[in-house]
C-alpha cells in the first residue's frame, strides 16, 4: 500500500540495494547447505527451513562482512522486532531479491502465515529452485577444483582406443569393423609403390581416436547423526561435493548421468534438487540399504562403467530385515550387519559395479571394512577429512574411467 511518505536510504543502504542476488547467494551458500536450521542431538530429517531462517543468515552474513553500520548495528540489538529496524528492512528487500530473480521459491503454511521458525506447519518455509542448485553447484565445483590448478575437467579419456571419435590416438592397420578414419599419407605410402589398382584392405591406415566411455554414477551420502556430532559438521562437504558433481557431470560429460542415494536407518534416493537442504537423520548407518538401492538404480541405466561413490564416517549399524523393520546394533562391528553388507559389496562385484569409498573417519575396524569393500569391487578407498575430501572425490572422478575401462 502506497502512503506517500518519503523514505531515504543512507550511501550504504544504497550499496545494500545494489548488492546482485548473486553476490548474496555466494555470501550465504554455507548458510544454505549447512546444518544450522537442525538440532544434531535431535536430528529431524523433515525440517525445512523458515524465511526467518534465511533473514537471519544474511543477517549474520552482513555482520561478519562488517557490512552493517555501527548505528544500524546497535539499533538491531535493541529492537523488540529487529525486522522493523533499518537493517531488518534491508535484509527483507534482499529476500525479495532472492525470490523476484529466481534463488528461492516462498511456501506459506497452511494457515498463510508470514515469517516462523523451523518450518512447522502453519508457518513459511522457502525451497531451493534449480537455478540455485545450478549456481550453488558451480560455486562448490570452482572452490573445489580451485585448489588443484587445472582441474582437466573435459570427457574421461580411457587406454582403450575406438576408431570414430577425437582422432588424437597413435596409427593403425585398418580392420574390418573401424570407422575410416584414413591416415592419408600412411595410406599412401603403401601403396604408391604398387599402385591404387593393387590397393588391399592391409594397406589402410587409420588413426585410432581416443575413446570416451560413458558412466552411470550413484553417489550415497551418510546422514547419519554422527555426520554433524563432535565438533564437526561432516555432512555439509559431502553435500558440497555432491553438488558440485552434478554440476561437473552436468555441463562436462553429457552423457554421464549422476543419482544420489541418501541412507541412515534406511535408505531413499533424493533428487539434485532437494539435495541442497537435505538435512541429517535419522540415527543409524544403513550400507546395505543404501548399495542395494543404489544397485537399482544403476541396473536402469545403460552405461560403459557403473559405479558408487560412498561418503561415510561410520560402521555400518543397521539392516532392513525382510519383513521391513529396521535392526539397529550401533555397538561394535555386528557380524549380522557386516554379513549383510559384505552380501551386497559382493553383488556389487558380480553387477561390475566399482565401488569407491571416501572414509571421513579414522577408526582401525572401519578402515579394514573399508578396505575390503575396495578389494571386493576392485574400487578404491581414501581416508580424508571434511577439509579435503572435494579435491579427492572429484580427482578421483575425472581420472576414474581411465583406470575402469580396459
Amino acid at each position: 500500500m502506497t502512503t506517500g511518505k518519503t523514505t531515504r536510504y543512507s550511501r550504504f543502504e544504497g550499496e545494500l540495494d545494489s548488492l546482485e542476488a548473486s553476490e548474496l547467494m555466494q555470501m550465504i551458500q554455507e548458510a544454505l547447505l549447512g546444518q544450522g536450521f537442525n538440532d544434531p542431538y535431535d536430528p529431524d530429517p523433515d525440517a525445512r527451513p523458515s524465511m526467518d531462517d534465511l533473514f537471519d543468515a544474511i543477517l549474520e552474513a552482513l555482520a561478519e562482512r562488517n557490512m552493517i553500520p555501527e548505528d544500524q548495528l546497535l539499533e538491531a540489538l535493541q529492537a523488540d522486532d529487529i525486522s522493523q529496524t533499518r537493517i531488518g528492512q534491508q535484509i527483507e528487500r534482499l529476500m525479495d531479491k532472492l525470490q523476484e530473480e529466481g534463488f528461492i521459491r516462498k511456501e506459506l503454511g497452511e494457515d498463510g502465515g508470514g515469517q516462523g521458525g523451523a518450518g512447522e506447519g502453519g508457518e513459511a518455509t522457502f525451497q531451493l529452485t534449480d537455478k540455485s542448485i545450478d549456481f550453488l553447484g558451480y560455486r562448490s565445483l570452482r572452490d573445489l577444483m580451485g585448489g588443484l590448478g587445472h582441474s582437466g575437467a573435459g570427457s574421461h579419456d580411457t587406454r582403450d582406443y575406438a576408431s570414430g571419435i577425437e582422432m588424437s590416438g597413435e596409427l593403425k592397420n585398418y580392420e574390418f569393423g573401424d570407422t575410416l578414419n584414413l591416415d592419408t599419407t600412411a595410406t599412401l605410402g603403401n601403396v604408391m609403390g604398387k599402385g591404387f589398382e593393387q590397393l588391399e584392405e592391409s594397406d589402410l591406415v587409420i588413426r585410432q581416436a581416443e575413446y570416451h566411455s560413458s558412466a552411470a554414477t550413484v553417489v550415497m551420502l551418510d546422514c547419519s547423526h554422527s555426520m554433524i556430532l563432535y565438533g564437526e559438521d561432516r555432512f555439509t562437504p559431502a553435500k558440497q561435493v555432491a553438488l558440485a558433481l552434478a554440476h561437473l557431470i552436468r555441463t562436462q560429460y553429457a552423457g554421464d548421468t549422476v543419482k544420489f542415494v541418501l541412507f541412515h536407518d534406511s535408505a531413499e534416493e533424493v533428487p539434485v534438487s532437494k539435495l541442497a537442504q537435505a538435512q541429517i537423520g535419522p540415527y543409524h548407518t544403513n550400507t546395505a540399504g543404501g548399495l542395494r538401492l543404489a544397485q537399482q538404480l544403476l541396473r536402469r541405466e545403460n552405461k560403459d562403467m557403473k559405479q558408487i561413490v560412498m561418503i561415510t564416517d561410520g560402521k555400518p549399524s543397521a539392516l532392513t530385515l525382510p519383513d521391513g523393520r529396521i535392526y539397529k546394533n550401533p555397538y561394535g562391528l555386528d557380524p549380522y550387519v557386516m554379513g549383510a553388507t559384505l552380501r551386497e559389496v559382493a553383488n556389487c562385484r558380480r553387477s561390475g559395479i566399482q565401488v569407491n569409498t571416501f572414509m571421513l573417519a579414522q577408526d582401525p575396524d572401519l578402515l579394514a571394512f573399508v578396505r575390503r569393500v575396495a578389494e571386493m569391487t576392485r574400487g578404491k578407498a581414501y581416508f580424508t577429512t571434511p577439509q579435503n575430501i572435494g579435491q579427492y572425490v572429484l580427482m578421483d572422478f575425472v581420472a576414474n574411467k581411465t583406470k575402469l575401462v580396459n
